[in-house]
């Protein structure tokens, strides 16, 4: 199995990034994220980190912060970032990672969690982000 600098696996890499994620979006008070290991079903990415905001003005401002958090935990940007001109569902491409979100409608139209139904969830604490957004954990 391939490890970075720091020993870690890819698959723990990826599980800390879509950690660090998913406490940014809870942060900003983001809906019910949740982690999924799509990387035994899908060969582009190891997990999607799924989330969404009541508007236009909040799925930025989650975005931003998944950035930012990103970056200060020395992942740095994403390699490709999707969807801001209108917010309904900003992408944020880390290669491994890969984080959608969404303003409510459209995760209810889009349905991601249904599509990738088969994906385990990953755990991740919501109580340990910032602002202790209403995020409820993926178990």
């Amino acid at each position: 199995m391939m490890t970075d600098s720091k020993g870690r696996t890819m698959l723990e890499d990826a599980r800390s990034l879509a950690t660090v994620a998913a406490r940014a979006a809870a942060s900003k008070k983001a809906d019910a994220t949740v982690i999924l290991e799509v990387g035994g079903l899908l060969a582009i990415t190891d997990a999607f980190v799924i989330t969404s905001g009541t508007n236009a003005r909040q799925v930025r401002t989650i975005a931003e912060e998944v950035e930012a958090k990103a970056k200060q935990s020395g992942r740095g940007g994403p390699l490709r970032v999707e969807g801001l001109d209108d917010a309904r569902w900003v992408l944020l491409d880390y290669g491994d990672v890969v984080v959608h979100v969404f303003v409510d409608e459209a995760r209810r139209y889009y349905d991601l969690e249904r599509l990738w139904s088969d994906a385990p969830r990953w755990s991740w604490d919501p109580e340990a982000a910032a602002g202790r957004g209403r995020a409820a954990a993926g178990e």
